[in-house]
């Protein structure tokens, strides 16, 4: 075969990610989702395995793809068609050219033929072809597995925001509930003259600051809602909710090493079949430069007269090889050979690519885990002291040694101390998400017996 054949390129791997566990375990081969023991999540992800929009297309693609390279890889073996025709035909008897006289000038034909062509692939153009589309076809197999490691983690990432935000409404409700208790106080000390105006004002604006976080978070919500029910395949409606973000587990950390990132991840798998069929598709310009030779031939009967179409004299057939070969093409076939190369290094550069933002990805989650989870214990003893300070603040200004100042600026601390704690909750959790999708895996294959589909065997049936 003509043109060349594909290598794995050598890609520069770095030997370990920048941060390392000594927790981390061999489980990216699990459904890792079920370590959040929330059985309201499993049942969501497996609602969108089933039922998600975006992953019925990428599977009717694998099917486009499948039936493209049936119709390339049929090329390879001779074509065999039929042909009958019944006719009667009528010659004029009035012109220069018309039938003799005596002649029947009505005549029957009757006619039915095999025909057979096959072109044989002596530089491979066929070969290469079939070899380029059985890698697309390989390739929207793994862009719909990416499809499925994208899911996956959008659900459970998205839900995991939801339960955040509910957590968020929580303490603003409680907030305002508080200060609206301490309002209603400092009206009636206002009024009984035991307080100024200015303090009344002041717990009226910070229990007005509450109330004004609620209808926020709300929006937030009802948004997160609508677009976790489109991930489900649904019309944007309420989601079920499980455990809180305080009773949820933090999923383990998958053990890997970067060079394991080559066959795990979906997304680089399809780059390189995509520089595979680039390959291909290049040794398919070059055969243009060589000549074509085909075997055509048919055999089968014609007859004037239906009664003896499968006698002897009734016989018609023909062989022939016919080749044909470019001499001056103006530079046409130069041109597509540089095109088919031009996109291969295209192909390769973004197969090198997406190999480089792989390891960024996972480098990225494994250092947002672990300074997250530091930040996040410092948080936890900031709402711990600050919870002191409060009720510090509440003494000292029920015993008169401070102005309500004091307390209304330690509530205000705690109030936003405990939202970005909150907060963080949910990007610590995210970042372990991050982590299963940036480093793939066989959880991809147990999400995938979840779709409901018949089992795919692309790698096998497309040999």
């Amino acid at each position: 075969m003509v043109g060349p054949n594909y290598q794995r390129p050598t890609v520069d791997v770095p030997p370990s990610w920048r941060v390392t566990y000594a927790e981390a375990d061999n489980v990216a081969d699990t459904a890792w989702w079920g370590q959040f023991d929330d059985p309201v999540m499993d049942n969501l992800i497996r609602v969108a395995l089933r039922e998600n929009l975006d992953l019925q297309i990428a599977a009717a693609r694998v099917d486009e793809f499948a039936g493209r390279y049936g119709f390339v890889r049929a090329d390879l073996y001779p074509q065999i068609g039929a042909n009958a025709f019944a006719g009667r035909q009528k010659f004029t008897e009035d012109t220069g050219n018309r039938v003799p006289a005596g002649t029947n000038s009505t005549l029957n034909n009757y006619s039915i033929t095999l025909n057979a062509g096959w072109e044989v692939d002596i530089w491979g153009r066929i070969r290469r072809a079939t070899e380029a589309a059985r890698a697309d076809l390989v390739g929207s197999e793994e862009g719909r597995r990416a499809v499925i490691l994208s899911l996956v983690g959008s659900v459970a990432g998205s839900y995991i925001n939801l339960r955040d935000l509910d957590r968020q409404l929580e303490i603003a409700r409680e907030t305002a509930d508080s200060r609206g208790k301490s309002l209603e106080l400092f009206r009636l000390r206002f009024e009984g003259g035991f307080s100024s105006e200015v303090e009344y004002v002041q717990v009226k604006s910070q229990y007005e600051e509450a109330l004004a976080t609620i209808p926020a978070i709300q929006k937030a919500i009802a948004q997160q809602e609508n677009g976790l029910s489109v991930l489900l395949g649904r019309n944007p409606g309420r989601i079920p909710r499980g455990k809180t973000i305080d009773q949820l587990a933090l999923p383990q950390i998958p053990a890997g090493l970067p060079s394991d990132l080559l066959s795990r991840r979906p997304d680089i798998l399809a780059a390189e079949q995509s520089l595979i069929a680039a390959n291909a598709r290049i040794g398919v310009a070059k055969a243009s430069y060589y000549p074509s030779i085909s075997l055509t031939g048919f055999f089968g009967f014609a007859s004037a007269d239906l009664s003896n179409l499968f006698t002897g004299p009734a016989k018609v057939w023909s062989y022939g090889v016919p080749l044909a070969g470019p001499i001056f093409t103006a530079g046409k076939i130069a041109g597509e050979v540089q095109a088919t190369e031009a996109i291969q290094r295209q192909a390769l550069a973004g197969y090198r690519q997406s190999i480089q933002n792989a390891f960024r990805e996972v480098d990225d989650a494994l250092v947002d885990r672990s300074r997250t989870r530091e930040q996040l214990a410092a948080q936890g003893a900031q709402v711990a002291a600050l919870q002191k300070y409060v009720d510090l603040a509440w003494l000292r200004f029920d015993n008169g040694y401070t102005s309500y100042l004091e307390v209304l600026d330690a509530q205000r601390s705690l109030f936003n101390a405990q939202l970005d704690y909150t907060r963080n909750q949910g990007v610590l959790f995210q970042a372990a998400i991050n982590i299963y999708k940036a480093m793939g895996g066989g959880w991809v294959t147990e999400a995938d017996k979840l779709t409901g589909g018949a089992e795919r065997t692309v790698s096998g049936s497309a040999r």
